[in-house]
């Protein structure tokens, strides 16, 4: 691909806007509340663009694209659908339970609700996970879409972007992150749909298209796919759905930067309405170029970068590719200040300087940003996600998604259960999920989610059985939020939820 002068001119201005809108909103806000919660005062459609944002990425564009262009097809998209029902149930049940407490982070929530012990083990699994997981398959897709777009190296391209988001991250935290996703997220939604109208222009039109692929869009798989199984959209999908929208410190955190109760829902159902444009603007243009270049691409994950190599026109290439650097960009600054918010007031805080002062908060904010960059790197340039990123970023998750989940779901519904209970979950996850990997490693990996959790559940009510908390536990409640419900964000969901009722219905 070769640029034209303005292909050059529209990615200078792109991110000459998002680096210049970013910092000058984030620079008022110096102290702990300003750098990780966005001084507490996001507003409802800058909380929906920045949820889209940080969860839509070269980790979809080029890892969910790929499942696209291989045998998955259109039941992909599963994820973003299911996403969508659950974070709609999310915003309802637990939002208001973690606003009125007022808490920073979620392993925070459990030490009230159980100990300290929890929260810390929560927060170091979830550095852990976020670091070497996250953080590297983001660094991965995005360096895997330049060096298929542009050819360029990828220990290079993997530098570049993570140089990008350490520039604004480790300045202004989540409102320097947020206020960059207001032009990215719209930049990477219009993107998408950009390439698709590409692509089906490529094909023929519609009709051929649909003709051409009526074996690959079916949203329901048979029972005997490896992956993607009709059967786990009863049961196992859902156990990386709820933990992911509802308890992954990079997506809530934006709700938890809300004014009020109201403006978080109403955030989050916007969000769940943007979502609904994923099988359109990620999961089509993958099946779009495995129909176009089949064979001649060289991986799965190339899928969506060769379309936009070969299809892009002079004077569109520029955003195209602003679009989808600042798709891996806004997602690494996103899991970055999570990461570094949770080891700062989860670990930093809570046990090494319970007296730290605003400014030592930030700066150690900052620092462990640009440490996790590193590790993030190495790993990113191992072998590690090539086998496909989406898959990888998945399977990994496997091992503490459950016991978080259960640690949550259980405290939210047993008042008894003890703290003994909370911290067997998130400590036993990763032992009983790898046990099963290794005995069913045939079996579909959210088939092995699922029962890790339900194994995970039996043993936290037989624990509680044995030594119930004598009175439930009392949580903090913060007084300077309006923790009403928005009625309109639940009238807003429920349409969303039909919505997805008829796209599966449509693509049987």
């Amino acid at each position: 691909m070769t640029f034209s002068a303005i292909d050059v001119v529209i990615v200078v201005a792109f991110y000459a806007a998002v680096l210049t809108l970013s910092l000058v909103k984030s620079r008022r806000h110096a102290d702990a509340a300003g750098y990780f919660l966005g001084g507490r005062s996001l507003p409802w459609w800058l909380i929906g663009i920045s949820i889209v944002a940080a969860n839509i990425s070269t980790e979809q564009f080029v890892g969910m694209a790929g499942q696209a262009a291989g045998d998955v097809g259109l039941a992909v998209s599963a994820w973003q659908l299911t996403g969508v029902v659950g974070i709609v149930i999310v915003a309802f049940t637990f939002m208001p339970r973690f606003l009125r407490a007022g808490i920073y982070t979620m392993p925070e929530y459990l030490e009230y609700r159980y100990s300290p012990a929890a929260r810390a083990l929560m927060s170091v699994l979830t550095v852990l996970v976020y670091v070497l997981v996250t953080t590297a398959a983001v660094l991965y897709s995005g360096a895997t879409a330049l060096a298929t777009v542009f050819g360029v190296r990828m220990d290079i391209a993997v530098l570049v972007i993570a140089g990008l988001a350490a520039l604004y991250t480790t300045w202004g935290g989540l409102l320097a992150a947020v206020w960059a996703d207001l032009i990215q997220g719209t930049a990477l939604l219009l993107g998408g749909l950009l390439t698709l109208a590409l692509g089906l222009q490529a094909v023929g039109g519609i009709g051929p298209f649909l003709s051409a692929n009526a074996d690959r869009l079916h949203m329901v798989l048979p029972r005997s796919h490896p992956e993607l199984p009709w059967t786990v959209l009863t049961g196992g999908i859902w156990i990386p759905i709820f933990y992911y929208c509802g308890l992954n410190q990079f997506i809530v955190q934006r709700a938890l930067g809300a004014r009020s109760l109201r403006q978080a829902q109403m955030g989050i159902v916007f969000a769940a309405a943007l979502w609904l444009l994923v099988p359109f603007a990620i999961v089509m243009p993958g099946i779009v170029a495995s129909q176009l270049f089949g064979a001649e691409l060289p991986r799965p994950d190339a899928a969506y970068p060769t379309l936009v190599r070969e299809l892009v026109p002079t004077g569109a290439r520029g955003f195209l590719c602003a679009a989808l650097a600042g798709a891996v960009i806004s997602t690494l600054a996103s899991v970055l200040n999570s990461a570094s918010t949770i080891l700062t007031m989860d670990v930093f805080r809570r046990h090494v300087r319970p007296d730290a002062t605003q400014d030592s908060l930030v700066r150690v904010g900052r620092w462990s940003t640009v440490v996790f960059l590193a590790f993030g790197c190495v790993v990113a340039l191992s072998p590690l996600p090539s086998g496909g990123v989406f898959a990888f970023i998945q399977e990994f998750q496997g091992y503490i998604s459950p016991g978080i989940l259960a640690a949550f779901l259980v405290g939210f519904v047993v008042p008894k259960a003890p703290p003994a209970a909370g911290v067997t979950a998130v400590a036993l996850s990763a032992p009983v999920y790898g046990l099963l990997q290794w005995q069913m490693g045939d079996v579909a990996y959210l088939h092995r989610m699922l029962l890790t959790f339900v194994v995970l559940v039996a043993v936290m009510l037989a624990i509680t059985r044995a030594r119930p908390l004598a009175e439930a536990r009392r949580l903090p409640v913060r007084a300077d939020i309006d923790t009403t419900p928005s009625r309109p964000a639940l009238a807003m969901g429920v349409a969303v939820i039909a919505a997805v009722i008829v796209f599966f219905v449509m693509f049987w």
